[in-house]
């Protein structure tokens, strides 16, 4: 059984920074690419990031890109997110989420992933 829990969410002014934390266990973590999802009230759940199964590559969205950082560690099972410069727009649930299937590229729909965590909640002010 695959479990996701996220850590890390808050409160913090336009142009501040969180660090968002997703610790798996479940299943070989280093098989597996993972990625970091929001979902703001009234609007679908979006793709916000993504590392191989290695870590040796990312990718992000355009609305984040440049302000955030995906990392992983594997010895630790763990996902972080690192968000600077943060706008009242990026206010929203955000997600880990692990892909289903084993030894393969970045995914950015959600049909791709698997497993979720629960949820953090980041909220921005302006």
């Amino acid at each position: 059984q695959v479990q996701l829990v996220e850590s890390g969410g808050g409160l913090v002014q336009a142009g501040g920074s969180l660090r968002l934390s997703c610790a798996a266990s479940g299943r070989t973590f280093s098989n597996y690419a993972m990625g970091w999802f929001r979902q703001a009230s009234g609007k679908e759940r979006e793709f916000v990031a993504g590392i191989t199964y290695s870590g040796g590559s990312t990718y992000y969205a355009e609305s984040v890109k440049g302000r955030s950082t995906i990392s992983r560690d594997n010895a630790k099972n763990t996902v972080d997110l690192q968000m600077n410069s943060l706008k009242p727009e990026d206010t929203a649930i955000y997600y880990c989420a692990q892909q289903a299937h084993a030894w393969r590229g970045i995914a950015t729909t959600r049909g791709e992933y698997a497993y979720w965590g629960q949820g953090t909640q980041v909220t921005v002010s302006s």
